[in-house]
């Protein structure tokens, strides 16, 4: 990037999750352009309309007023001096990485890219990613070549769906460079809009790797809680008490069991482990962390049928109420739910499942997972369950009483541990 360039034009490729509230960010300083795919969603956004609801509020209409632009059109961001890819990373049917996402937006900006300008990746993946896969799509569809005639940086995205209290802009960033004068551009860039520091890697593959570890971590350390919860449940010791009581100790990380969804903890670890074994290292600790919290929903079926047994009803006979459907709290985010996994184990051994989550696009779920939501508690108000299973702890659930849902002697199965103990007939 010229020095010459004292403002330059920002184009953010992908409006979800990340790519929102990050052009929000550089919207207050910069010229910023967003390119999305869904052209339903740059209407929206467009009119000042988030659906994701992810953003504190007025953030977008402020965006909006400073100059964000939000488009499907590739020409849209033709005249941009920075490109900023914040697509998904997801994985297919095998949990092997599905790079197209990645590779479809290089060979965007590959239309529209001019020497001298920058390209930063946000998306996680596995190290060597972006100059292994991106950057020779972008050189092969520009026939520009890379350090060159374009540079690239890597600063991976770090956000917290669901929660106000921590924007982008308060969390620290790393970031880095294919040469030493890009990683300063980057960092300056990321700088100038952050009320957060920045962290300087030494080269795009470390932070590439750091990301990734960042979320693997987690995964291994909530294997460790979830599979001591099978045990004490089967020694018929509550996991919380003893969680609190281990808490005591300086050193213990307090951690609690669940289902491992999203698509940051559930599913990066595979990026990791499919880089390990394309360069013969075997990971079993990472790969049966995650073969561990994959088994949750079944367990929790498992579970939730011998609590039916000790009530005396059998599961055929069974009605059962899921509270929640989301991947976490307060949020809109179904991605990669676990709680379509429980719907799924007991609804071959269940007479009915209802799940209920006002926080859900009813319409979305139907079409990504061929279901049906109730997001208004009238809809189940006159009905009585044999079960209820608390899957996420929403807010909107907490003025609910359960009790009023169940049928005579129906049973209340908490998975967060949240929900008063008086009420609780089993918790993960």
């Amino acid at each position: 990037m010229s020095e010459t360039v004292l403002k330059p034009k920002i184009a953010v490729l992908g409006l979800g999750y990340v790519g929102l509230p990050l052009a929000c960010m550089f919207a207050g300083k910069y010229p910023v352009t967003g390119l999305d795919i869904n052209r339903s969603r740059v209407d929206d956004l467009n009119s000042g309309l988030d659906a994701n609801s992810d953003l504190m509020p007025g953030i977008l209409k402020t965006a909006l007023d400073n100059g964000l632009t939000c488009t499907s059109d590739i020409n849209g961001i033709k005249d941009c001096d920075v490109y900023i890819v914040t697509v998904p990373t997801p994985v297919d049917s095998h949990n092997l990485p599905d790079l197209q996402p990645l590779r479809d937006a290089s060979a965007k900006i590959g239309q529209v890219i001019s020497p001298g300008n920058i390209v930063i990746y946000e998306s996680t993946v596995y190290p060597g990613t972006t100059e292994e896969e991106c950057i020779p799509v972008i050189e092969a569809v520009s026939g520009l070549k890379f350090n060159r005639d374009f540079f690239a940086g890597y600063s991976p995205e770090r956000v917290n769906p669901g929660e106000y209290t921590r924007p982008v802009h308060k969390i620290c960033k790393i970031v880095s460079g294919s040469t030493p004068e890009t990683a300063d551009f980057v960092e300056r860039l990321y700088g100038s809009v952050l009320e957060a520091p920045t962290h300087r890697a030494p080269s795009i593959k470390v932070a590439e790797a750091a990301k990734i570890l960042e979320n693997t971590q987690r995964d291994v350390e909530i294997a460790l809680i979830n599979e001591a919860a099978k045990l004490f449940n089967a020694l018929g010791i509550d996991t919380h008490d003893v969680i609190e009581a281990a808490a005591t100790k300086w050193n213990f990380q307090k951690l609690h069991p669940g289902l491992v969804g999203g698509h940051c903890i559930g599913v990066d670890p595979y990026y990791l482990i499919h880089k390990a074994q394309s360069v013969g290292v075997t990971t079993r600790l990472m790969t049966e962390a995650r073969s561990v919290n994959d088994s949750m929903s079944r367990y929790v079926a498992e579970r939730s049928a011998l609590l039916l047994k000790t009530k005396g009803k059998p599961e055929s006979e069974a009605d059962v109420l899921l509270l929640g459907f989301t991947f976490k709290e307060n949020c809109r985010d179904i991605r990669n739910t676990k709680v379509i996994d429980i719907y799924n184990e007991l609804s071959r051994r269940v007479r009915h499942v209802d799940i209920f989550d006002p926080n859900v696009d009813p319409l979305k779920a139907k079409r990504d997972y061929n279901i049906d939501i109730v997001t208004d508690d009238e809809d189940i108000s006159d009905k009585k369950y044999d079960l209820i299973i608390h899957c996420v702890c929403h807010a909107a659930f907490n003025d609910m009483t359960l009790k009023n849902y169940l049928n005579e002697n129906g049973a209340i199965y908490d998975l967060k541990g949240k929900l008063s103990r008086e009420i609780v007939d089993e918790r993960l």
